[in-house]
């Protein structure tokens, strides 16, 4: 099911919960949206359902009542297969702890998703090329995952997730296994692919990742906006291709 609408926002969510057996509501009747552009960092405590609002809007979970809609698309009401292709051809994801495979060279994590999606290898392979210089990660290439730094690992992440240009990177505590200086790197490149145009969604206990390169902060307690607020020392996204 699509809604179109060319001022549609890229992400709402209206009136959404979601309940886990009978205990409260990981998420509480919760209505929020994005445009295109904006980066959003998600805060909250440990079970305030940040986690749960990224997992609906990547289409791995789904709310108990409301409606998820991602560029007019009810991410909510598709099957196994729609959600996966959802995934592939729209978002990309970002994880704590990289969710590279370990037996790939970065060059072939990177192209992945591109080939999943059918794109020609050799198309795959200079989009990868691209994203990893752009990155500043190309001399690691032919490397292994295991043999890079943190900070490292965490772009490869990034140039994997950003390989079919999606409309939404999500982001779920991307600086959270990284020590001080990968950290550091990582919250400047958000900072800098959102300047670039980028729509970012992130989750995050790291209180200078949100206020380094989000544009807005959205604060859950318990299920429920606390609070919503822009973030002023950010810059606006300038546009332009990425």
């Amino acid at each position: 099911m699509k809604e179109t609408g060319v001022d549609a926002p890229l992400i709402e969510l209206r009136q959404v919960s979601k309940r886990y057996d009978d205990g409260p509501p990981a998420v509480d009747d919760l209505s929020l949206s994005v445009e295109r552009g904006e980066a959003v960092a998600i805060l909250g405590p440990s079970g305030s359902g940040k986690s749960t609002v990224l997992n609906m809007i990547a289409g791995l979970d789904r709310p108990t009542a409301g409606s998820v809609l991602v560029e007019g698309l009810r991410v909510d009401g598709l099957g196994e297969s729609g959600s996966a292709k959802y995934r592939r051809d729209r978002i990309g994801m970002v994880f704590q702890f990289f969710n590279l495979l370990d037996d790939l060279t970065v060059a072939d994590n990177v192209m992945l998703p591109a080939q999943l999606s059918g794109m020609p290898r050799a198309r795959a392979r200079a989009r990868a090329a691209e994203l990893l210089e752009t990155l500043g990660i190309d001399r690691h290439a032919h490397a292994y995952p295991g043999r890079l730094s943190g900070g490292e690992r965490q772009r490869v992440a990034v140039a994997r997730a950003l390989i079919n240009r999606p409309a939404l990177l999500l982001a779920d505590e991307p600086t959270g296994a990284l020590d001080t200086a990968s950290g550091r790197d990582v919250r400047e490149l958000l900072s800098e692919l959102n300047q670039d145009g980028q729509t970012i969604l992130l989750v995050t206990h790291d209180i200078q990742l949100a206020e380094s390169c989000a544009t807005r902060t959205i604060r859950l307690v318990d299920g429920r906006i606390a609070s919503d607020s822009a973030v002023p020392s950010v810059a606006g996204p300038a546009g332009g291709a990425r």
